[in-house]
């Protein structure tokens, strides 16, 4: 049986890495000689959907079990898609880790343990160009155009340019908590339902070679 374990290290004697997605190594193991293969882990970096893809990259490898010690409920339903049991909770030497489970000391998770983790960061860039811009055209160029070109070329210049385009009035900078999170979500939730689209093409076309 070929099972994956999240690991701090490359090894076995390593400790089983708390964090799903965004462990330092995956160890591949054959439960029955104990090989192995170690796969850094390429999501560590991710700003979001870490948990997800680090789900694929095992579905890809054909584990049967995936041990850790805590898993969101994203990457969680990419391993029921795929037919991947996780097993949380899990701690200590990796060697140790996979006896256990041998044994049959580590059972299933029927749900995932922690929750995830939406919304970093994504609100406050619009505020901050919105604001910069509007301040700097509406009074560099007022200011400008008025007071330079001087009473001689005529008033009747410096009165067209000024009074078209009085100051913009601030806007109201709009709620950034709620509709902010809101719109966040949203997108992860599109990005989610794509790549759930994906796993399940890719087992479908799975399903029906081992036919």
């Amino acid at each position: 049986m070929k099972i994956a374990v999240t690991a701090t290290g490359p090894t076995l004697d390593d400790q089983v890495e708390t964090r799903f997605g965004r462990c330092a190594y995956f160890l591949i193991i054959d439960t029955d000689s104990l090989a192995f293969e170690a796969i850094e882990n390429p999501n560590t970096a991710l700003g979001g959907g870490a948990g997800i893809q680090s789900a694929q990259l095992l579905a890809n490898n054909d584990v049967s079990t995936v041990l850790t010690g805590n898993c969101g409920p994203n990457a969680f339903q990419t391993f029921g898609a795929a037919g991947i049991q996780v097993v949380t909770g899990v701690s200590g030497p990796v060697r140790q880790a996979v006896e256990q489970f041998k044994s049959g000391d580590l059972a299933a998770s029927s749900a995932a343990n922690v929750q995830s983790h939406f919304g970093m960061g994504g609100g406050g860039r619009g505020m901050g160009m919105g604001q910069g811009r509007g301040m700097g055209m509406g009074q560099g160029r007022g200011m400008g155009m008025g007071q330079g070109r001087g009473m001689g070329m005529g008033q009747g210049r410096g009165m067209g340019q000024g009074q078209p385009a009085p100051p913009a009035p601030a806007a109201s900078p709009k709620p950034a908590d709620k509709k902010d999170e809101a719109a966040a979500l949203r997108e992860q939730a599109e990005a989610l339902q794509q790549q759930m689209d994906q796993i399940l093409s890719r087992l479908k076309q799975l399903e029906e070679d081992n036919k």
